[in-house]
């Protein structure tokens, strides 16, 4: 298995790098053509939100970004060091919002357009990738999102 792993301060700009490393290494470790700009989209989202958490938290954390490549999938890993609700607080699947308010309509939401765009982007990386996993808890949240691999093609 074969991983690479790249961090970067939590600034907008460097978010086309990590699209561009991830495609190529998607590329390299035998994702279809057709599905890499699927990858190049999700992982864009994925560390635009990951920045836009660390930023508006103030963390001064790095975000991470971890590509895997296994026998018939490859993954990618976006953490942010922002802590979930709670000390547990995971939550899997293509949905679900780290910093929803808890409690009834009388409590109000702490930062409802930050809310709204997180939840925009965790719908459109679930649009994009079949596979999709976030997770969160006291040290972080995760994105885990997952392709599976073209079978190589042996020629005669």
């Amino acid at each position: 298995m074969a991983t690479v792993e790249l961090r970067f301060s939590a600034q907008p700009e460097h978010v086309r790098t990590a699209r561009l490393v991830a495609a190529a290494v998607a590329r390299r470790a035998g994702v279809d053509e057709a599905v890499l700009d699927e990858v190049r989209l999700a992982v864009g989202e994925a560390c635009s939100r990951a920045v836009g958490l660390h930023r508006s938290h103030g963390i001064t954390a790095p975000v991470k970004v971890v590509l895997i490549e296994e026998e018939k999938s490859f993954s990618i890993e976006v953490g942010d060091e922002v802590p979930g609700p709670g000390a547990d607080g995971s939550v899997s699947g293509g949905s679900g919002s780290r910093d929803a308010a808890p409690g009834g309509l009388d409590e109000p939401e702490p930062d409802a357009d930050g809310d709204g765009e997180d939840e925009m982007g965790l719908a459109v990386i679930s649009g994009l990738v079949d596979d999709v996993e976030v997770r969160s808890g006291a040290d972080g949240g995760v994105i885990r999102m997952s392709w599976p691999k073209t079978p190589a093609t042996v020629l005669p």
